[in-house]
Parts: structure tokens; sequence; C-alpha cells
């Protein structure tokens, strides 16, 4: 099941909080390259890309909690369970791999 809108859209808020964070993951990732480019010390630069990739996964977690919250109980209650519960099983399945 794919979607080109969400089922049910993002609240004004939710939206400025997830561009926010994917914002400061991007200045992070800038930071990182920025220390490779001066080739700064290794440990310093694996311990910057642990906290971009955390920062990311708080933003991936936030957007799964919305879709699990709101669009998989709309769909659900709208007839679509079975579809909907595969599609999230799924998306955690490869969100998890990360």
């Amino acid at each position: 099941m794919t979607h080109d809108q969400p089922i049910v859209p993002r609240s004004n808020e939710d939206t400025k909080q997830i561009l926010n964070r994917l914002r400061r993951v991007e200045g992070q990732v800038r930071g990182i390259q920025q220390m490779v480019e001066e080739d700064r010390y290794c440990v310093d630069i694996l311990v910057q890309i642990s906290a971009a990739n955390s920062a990311l996964k708080k933003v991936g977690l936030q957007v799964l909690e919305h879709h699990a919250k709101h669009c998989v109980v709309d769909a659900a209650q709208n007839g679509e369970s079975d579809e909907v519960m595969d599609d999230l099983l799924k998306v955690i399945r490869q969100f998890s791999k990360t």
C-alpha cells in the first residue's frame, strides 16, 4: 500500500518539529564533512556520526509514532486493517535495520 500523502496529515506543529530536527541533523552532517576535510581525529568524527545517526533515528521514531497512532488507526477504522498492518510491520522491519 503506497500513498502520495499521509492518510492523516501531520499537524503544523509536528511538521515544524520534524523539519527543525532534520535541519539540525543536516548541520551535524555538514560539521562531520568539515571535520573530514580538516583531517580531524577519527574517534571525534565517529562520535559525531553516532550523534547524527541517533538524531535521525529520533526523527524516524517520531514519524513512525504518528503513522501508528493516526494513519494506521484511521485505515483500520475504514476497513483496511490487514493491508495497513502488513504495511506497518514492513516499515518497522525496514526501520529497525538501521
